[in-house]
Order: structure tokens, then sequence, then C-alpha cells
């Protein structure tokens, strides 16, 4: 088994000083991405579905909320550095705002998706109303990812049948756990990812709670760095 480090990130800044939390800026974001284009190679969520071998030191990237500030200054570093990464829509807020987040940052629109070039960016789902899954019935649960699919169907999307929860969130405990990853199985999902912090093994031993590590803006490259080695270390 090797070592298989999936990144998340959410908002990207134009400036320094406003990278913190969820949000990176530009310059601290191409610094990453030069790391990863000399060291690892990027794969989309698909490539590993039949959880066959991989050559070399791989990676996962993966944006959430598609907001039009990725749009504007991640994606062209991706293509710069020829960069896969999978990004994750909030399919009700598509064209709007991120509502959830105080409305503070305008989503893509169905144009913009179309227009990101599909040999570098997959997309993937971030649920239909970006609810928290452990808050919701087999009902809710059912009626989100139909509405997912309805939006999908309608907009002639291609989307990957990966869905990253909100918030992280979704049941931990048992039996509502196995049930859990038996709703997503029903709705065609084939992966689940969560955060967690901390460093997959692959070929993955648990398609549903593939671990994510929350990139910070108030990372340096060093810690990065370790984050990619270690995943979650207590000095974070």
């Amino acid at each position: 088994m090797t070592q298989l480090p999936v990144l998340m990130y959410h908002n990207v800044c134009a400036f320094n000083e406003m990278s913190k939390g969820l949000t990176i800026s530009q310059q601290k974001l191409e610094e990453q991405f030069q790391y990863l284009a000399c060291n690892y190679t990027t794969f989309h969520l698909s490539e590993l579905e039949k959880n066959e071998n991989i050559k070399g030191k791989g990676v996962v990237i993966t944006f959430d909320d598609v907001t039009v500030n990725q749009l504007e200054f991640a994606v062209p570093l991706l293509e710069k550095y020829k960069l896969k990464a999978t990004f994750f829509i909030p399919f009700n807020y598509v064209g709007k705002s991120d509502l959830w987040n105080k409305g503070t940052e305008p989503i893509m629109d169905i144009q913009q998706l179309k227009s990101l070039n599909s040999d570098l960016i997959e997309l993937g789902y971030h649920s239909f109303m970006h609810g928290r899954y452990d808050q919701m019935s087999d009902e809710e649960i059912n009626k989100d990812f139909d509405q997912c699919r309805i939006f999908i169907d309608e907009n002639n999307l291609n989307v990957y049948p990966a869905v990253a929860y909100p918030y992280g969130n979704y049941p931990k405990k048992e039996p509502a756990k196995t049930h859990f990853k038996q709703l997503l199985n029903k709705n065609g999902m084939k992966m689940g990812l969560k955060i967690g912090n901390r460093i997959n093994k692959y070929p993955l031993r648990e398609n549903y709670e593939i671990q994510r590590i929350d990139v910070k803006g108030e990372d340096s490259l060093f810690k990065f760095k370790l984050k990619l080695k270690f995943g979650k270390l207590k000095l974070f």
C-alpha cells in the first residue's frame, strides 16, 4: 500500500494579508502547486476507482463550493502547472452565493462550470442544499441526491459520482454510519470524502470515508509539506 494525501481547499484570494482559515492567497497556492508539480502526480478520483496500484507519489487536489474566486485564481494555476483537481458543486447555489457562509462569495454559474478544462478539472457532488447529513432523514438525503441528478441532467453537466460531505459532516456512530453508506450506494455514489486530516492508504479500504487534509490560509510552505507527509500534527 502507498500513501495518498487528499488536499481540501476552499476560497482563493489575491493578497497574502487575507490568507487565513478557509481562504488561501494566490501566491501561497502557487508555491504549493509548484511543489506538487515537482514532487507528486495528481489524480482525479475517477482514476482511483479501480483501486489499482499507482506509481510514485500521488496526491488528490480538491476544491469545495466552486466559487468564482477559484475560477479566477486557482484554475489558471492548475492550468499553468498541469495539475488535476476535483471541484465539488453545491448544486442549489450555482450562479448564486454561498449563503451558508453569510453569502459573501459568488458561486460559478453553468457556463463557467462548462468552461472548465475537463482534462484537468473533474466535477463532483457537494450535495444540493449544503446540509448536514447527520441531521437529515433518509427521505431528505434521497431527495437531496434526486435534486442533484435532476440539476445535472437539465444542465448537461458531466459529474463524477463522488460526494464531499458539507462541513465534513456525516453520521459517525453505528448503526447510523453503515445505514448512511447504504444510502450513498443506493444513490450511486462511488466515493465519499470527509475531513479527518489524515493520510489515506491506497488502494482504499473504505471508499465512503476518504480523508482530506484541511489546507489553511496561514499555513507556511513548510507546514504544507509536513501535512502532505504526516497529515494533522499536534503542532498545527
